[in-house]
């Protein structure tokens, strides 16, 4: 519940329009949620749909480009992804420990991965919806 939390506090800092909460997830209001959110699950809209692919399917048709965050092949790398100005652009973060749904890649229109150099090749959820959407975010508004 922590993740999501952070991730509600992340979009508002960048002005992430709403966040999908898809699955077996935890949701507002609750507890462990708000603590991390700090208030920001009132400033960013939120919807749940209980399967992801009926999210993908409502975005699409609202003209968003999918791109899911996840390891595979001829991902794009994080750095080298250059958001197009005006393009909508809906971002899956997968579960903490399984990643994105093959389903849910077959669906995206692109998929980024983050570098990493380390001995292990997983971030912690959170911190990848962070990464993603301060580079998407600079990237957009830079002078």
């Amino acid at each position: 519940m922590s993740n999501i939390g952070s991730v509600f506090r992340t979009s508002d800092a960048f002005c992430v329009e709403a966040i999908h909460l898809c699955g077996i997830t935890s949701k507002p209001p609750q507890r462990e949620i708000q603590k991390t959110a700090l208030g920001s699950t009132e400033s960013v809209k939120w919807k749940y749909y209980k399967n992801t692919i009926d999210s993908i399917t409502e975005l699409k048709s609202q003209d968003y480009q999918i791109i899911s965050i996840e390891q595979v092949q001829n991902s794009t790398m994080l750095q080298d992804y250059i958001p197009t100005k005006n393009q909508k652009i809906a971002l899956i973060l997968g579960n903490e420990v399984k990643g994105v749904e093959q389903e849910v890649i077959n669906q995206s229109d692109l998929c980024i991965e983050i570098p990493q150099y380390g001995t292990k090749h997983s971030l912690n959820v959170s911190i990848s919806g962070g990464l993603v959407i301060w580079h998407i975010f600079q990237s957009l508004h830079k002078k």
